[in-house]
């Protein structure tokens, strides 16, 4: 997939979504073809090449988040965001900074596990319907081997045949039932008819209520350490077909995973194309002002370090090395400024780019342009009471022209204000729909200004409502 998507190509991929910000979207396409290009290389000097990490810097709601959610779900990278402020220098109460990598390194198991499932559903589901036969018309047991000290004191009995053995008509007519049966499964014509299953109980033991948040903090999973001394519990449920044919095509293909490769592909890929999303780093930039240790600030940073350099971090699964991750830091930067970050974690984020704050005709192309546009979202929703809302290009530009002067005016929390006045402007048919409201709806410049009007021009009012 990577290997098909230019910079240019990229760029435009995230256009369908994201409003604006060209110089942001143009720093993220070329360190992602980076990574590509970087693939290609001898491994003698791809070694060498690190990724070239990058620091956007702009207030909130401009879309710093959001191009990079688009960017990892382009290329099926994994991903996470993390608030800088969540975290405290080692040695004090809080969440360490390596909980980022282990965090990263789950999501990429999950992915490649995901992924092997969805490649062998067919033939769990054909395991599981077996299953569902052996519970709906069960074959008849087999007679047990006689034991030697019964057949030595000469207790063994003939009437263990005609007990144990069903006759050669019994076994007929059960095998032409079966075929039906079969038959009926595959066409999807039992999936409300009730059957017992029995699967194995993954619910965590009492020892979790023990192990706690520290645990996972160091990697180690004890269920697992333990999971081969243990003997596995099953349960008993009582469900349709269709529900007994999901649940054992889920056992069936976690059977026919192999862990130990999955394992290895997912660490692979967070450490070939993992991606980190260091959200609030403004908030650790700057010197405390009082005296005594630092523990959210300086101390943070300094933990960070290592990280983005390139370390080995120890998860639950192995050991995970950071040298070719790509991390991508935001902050708005209002108080602090990136130069006030400590010179080595500056030094490690050489792409800066700024997010420009959103004009009246951003917003305009917010609520209609993009593939999950706002505007689409609400038509969508209200569809399902059967009320179809249309907005006529006055009624947009009123909205666009409010949420700017409301960001002017208070904070500026960019798109987000959008949603703030959408749900005002809903707020009463969003309310009644399904109770004998008309079909169609038509909201213009007009309806817009009287489900605001109170709100926008009393100021105290407006700090609470929008």
């Amino acid at each position: 997939m990577l290997q098909e998507l230019r910079p240019r190509q990229i760029v435009a991929k995230l256009d369908e979504y994201i409003i604006g910000q060209e110089e942001a979207k143009r720093a993220v396409a070329v360190a992602l073809r980076n990574r590509y290009r970087r693939s290609c290389l001898d491994p003698e000097i791809r070694d060498e090449i690190m990724p070239k990490n990058i620091l956007m810097i702009g207030p909130t709601g401009v879309g710093k988040t959001e191009i990079a959610r688009r960017l990892a779900k382009l290329v099926n990278a994994p991903m996470i965001k993390v608030e800088a402020t969540k975290f405290t220098e080692i040695g004090y109460v809080g969440r360490d900074v390596d909980a980022m990598i282990r965090e990263l390194v789950e999501v990429a198991v999950r992915m490649v596990k995901a992924e092997r499932m969805t490649a062998i559903e067919e033939k769990a589901q054909k395991l599981a319907e077996a299953r569902l036969l052996d519970l709906l018309a069960p074959l008849p047991k087999k007679r047990k081997a006689a034991n030697p000290f019964e057949l030595l004191l000469g207790m063994q009995g003939n009437d263990d045949q005609e007990v144990d053995e069903a006759s050669a008509d019994k076994l007929a007519l059960i095998e032409t039932q079966r075929k039906q049966l079969w038959q009926q499964l595959k066409n999807k014509e039992l999936e409300d008819q009730l059957v017992e299953v029995e699967i194995e109980d993954n619910s965590p033991p009492m020892l979790e209520i023990f192990s706690g948040a520290g645990v996972e903090e160091m990697g180690i999973n004890l269920q697992e350490v333990l999971g081969n001394m243990l003997p596995k519990r099953m349960k008993k449920r009582k469900v349709t077909v269709a529900a007994g044919r999901r649940l054992l095509a889920q056992e069936e293909a976690q059977k026919l995973i192999d862990m130990d490769e999955v394992i290895a592909e997912g660490i692979d890929r967070a450490e070939q194309l993992g991606i980190v999303f260091i959200d609030e780093v403004d908030k650790i930039a700057g010197r405390e002002s009082s005296p005594g240790p630092d523990v959210s600030r300086e101390g943070v940073q300094r933990d960070i370090l290592p990280i983005v350099e390139g370390s080995t971090v120890m998860t639950k699964y192995g050991p995970v090395k950071t040298d070719h991750m790509l991390f991508i830091a935001a902050g708005a930067f209002h108080v602090a400024k990136p130069a006030d970050l400590i010179p080595e974690l500056q030094g490690r984020f050489p792409i800066r780019v700024e997010l420009k704050s959103l004009t009246k005709e951003d917003f305009k192309r917010i609520l209609t342009q993009p593939q999950n546009a706002i505007i689409k979202q609400y038509t969508a929703l209200l569809e399902t009471e059967g009320i179809k809302i249309q907005f006529t290009d006055d009624a947009i530009d009123e909205i666009a022209e409010t949420a700017t002067y409301v960001n002017q005016e208070m904070e500026n929390i960019g798109a987000r204000r959008l949603h703030t006045i959408l749900e005002k402007v809903l707020e009463d048919i969003s309310f009644s729909a399904g109770e004998n409201m008309p079909q169609k709806v038509m909201i213009d410049a007009g309806y817009v200004k009287n489900q605001l009007e109170d709100i926008v021009k009393n100021r105290d009012l407006s700090q609470y409502i929008l």
